[in-house]
């Protein structure tokens, strides 16, 4: 088994490791040394204003000149923010949370690759159906916002089955070599890792949310529609904490009937409040309960425990897969 894949190829990457674009946590210089160091780094453009989103673009560009992906998310307003993408040249556009049909066509048209995540198989079907070029398979135990219910182990070769010769990028749980490995075994030619770069030093993670990371095991995360504020409805995995602890206890009541509904419990640099269910996470500059806040991570974070720069941690997954292939060949 090599670690060089026809993702690779049709990505125009060296390795097949994918930074997945962790929200508002993703930076112009994460998703560049992620290329630079011979993945696909990736920006995540939904929460931002559309000139912050071709801001974002030209800066990565400025860093690197390695493929460089952006995600949008079909279940909010999006539509200006794909046509700025696709105006500062985007060539890699990784879409997300709906029918992948309606954007297919600019995204083509732009000459760029359409990447959708899903996270069950039917929702793979339909995206193959709709003429994406990869699809992405994410299992339950991913951090962030998990649109399935079924884990990696079970979710990725079924997918890979039911929409080849399509590529399938496999995510949620991989935090290492071994995992790059496994998913490759599983029919997979990428891997997608988030709460691995939550730890990268230039991803803009708060230092109360790292430690978090560097400190919680598999056990620690929680998955629920608690932390929804902002996106309705959307189920997510975050690490646990007070204000969860809560929420389960009253037996998990949907908006607006969860214990402190309502309270603010940190404002960012600007000022701005941000209440107890809101799904953001905890960024640089902002200060209150940081704790309690949305700690989004995945079932992998009990392996993730350092922090480093994000072309190391590259560099790190690639010889952990390489020593465990020799492993195995021998």
């Amino acid at each position: 088994m090599s670690l060089t894949t026809p993702l690779c190829k049709l990505l125009g990457i060296d390795v097949p490791i994918v930074q997945a674009p962790i929200g508002s946590a993703s930076t112009p210089e994460l998703a560049a040394a992620v290329s630079a160091a011979g993945g696909l780094g990736m920006l995540a453009q939904t929460w931002f204003e559309v000139p912050q989103v071709r801001e974002r673009l030209r800066r990565t560009r400025s860093l690197t000149t390695r493929p460089v992906g952006v995600n949008l998310v079909l279940d909010l307003p999006i539509q200006d923010k794909l046509e700025a993408c696709l105006d500062e040249g985007a060539k890699v556009v990784s879409t997300f949370w709906g029918d992948p049909g309606p954007v297919r066509e600019a995204i083509r048209s732009a000459g760029a690759l359409h990447l959708h995540s899903v996270g069950r198989v039917a929702d793979a079907v339909l995206a193959a159906e709709r003429g994406v070029d990869v699809i992405v398979a994410q299992g339950w135990e991913a951090g962030g916002h998990v649109h399935g219910t079924i884990g990696s182990m079970a979710l990725v070769p079924a997918v890979v089955d039911a929409v080849a010769p399509l590529p399938v990028i496999a995510a949620g749980g991989i935090a290492d070599g071994r995992g790059v490995v496994a998913a490759l075994a599983l029919g997979a030619q990428g891997v997608w890792l988030g709460t691995r770069f939550v730890a990268a030093l230039e991803a803009a993670t708060h230092e109360v949310y790292r430690r978090r990371v560097l400190e919680a095991s598999a056990d620690d995360t929680v998955h629920g529609v608690a932390y929804d504020g902002g996106w309705p409805g959307a189920a997510g995995r975050t690490l646990g904490n007070a204000t969860l602890r809560s929420w389960e206890a009253a037996g998990r009541p949907a908006a607006p009937h969860r214990p402190g509904e309502g309270d603010i419990i940190a404002r960012d640099a600007s000022g701005r409040a941000f209440e107890r269910y809101n799904d953001m996470m905890p960024l640089p500059g902002m200060v209150g309960d940081l704790e309690e806040m949305a700690l989004y991570a995945g079932q992998s974070v009990g392996l993730v425990r350092s922090s480093a720069p994000a072309g190391d941690i590259v560099a790190q997954l690639v010889q952990e897969a390489n020593e465990e292939l020799a492993r195995l060949h021998a």
